[in-house]
C-alpha cells in the first residue's frame, strides 16, 4: 500500500513539473513566464548614428532568451546618449554613445539587470 501512495506522490510530483515546463515553453522563454508582461522596449529618441561618435561592443554571459536580450537593451538605452541594440544569437551588445564610453558604467548597467559583461571591445 505504502508503494501505491508514494508512486502517486512521484506522478503527481511530475505532472505538476511537466505542466509548468509546458507553461514556460508557450510564454516565450524563461525570463518572460511565469505570468509576467514582457518588459516594453525603452525607445531611442535620437537614431542617427552620426551624432553617436563613440561604439563599444560587450560580450554577455547569461543571456538565453529575447527577455533577457530585451532586459539589457533596455538597462542601456536607459543611460544618456546611449543607442544600444543587442544580438542575442552572438550574445553581444552593440552600444552607441554620444560621450567617451565609461567601461565600469556599461558593466555595472549589464550587472545590474542580472547578466555579466564578458569583455568590451571598442571601436567598429
Amino acid at each position: 500500500m505504502a508503494t501505491y501512495i508514494i508512486l502517486a506522490a512521484l506522478v503527481l510530483l511530475c505532472a505538476a513539473a511537466g505542466y509548468r515546463y509546458v507553461k514556460r515553453l508557450r510564454s516565450g522563454g524563461c525570463c518572460g513566464g511565469g505570468g509576467e508582461t514582457p518588459e516594453k522596449r525603452v525607445k531611442v529618441e535620437d537614431k542617427n548614428k552620426a551624432h553617436y561618435p563613440y561604439l563599444a561592443t560587450l560580450k554577455i554571459d547569461g543571456m538565453i532568451c529575447s527577455a533577457c536580450a530585451r532586459r539589457v537593451e533596455n538597462a542601456l538605452n536607459r543611460l544618456d546618449g546611449v543607442w544600444a541594440q543587442v544580438d542575442l544569437e552572438r550574445r553581444e551588445a552593440n552600444v552607441r554613445m554620444k560621450q567617451e564610453p565609461d567601461e565600469k558604467t556599461l558593466r555595472d548597467t549589464v550587472l545590474a539587470a542580472g547578466y555579466t559583461v564578458m569583455s568590451v571591445r571598442r571601436g567598429a
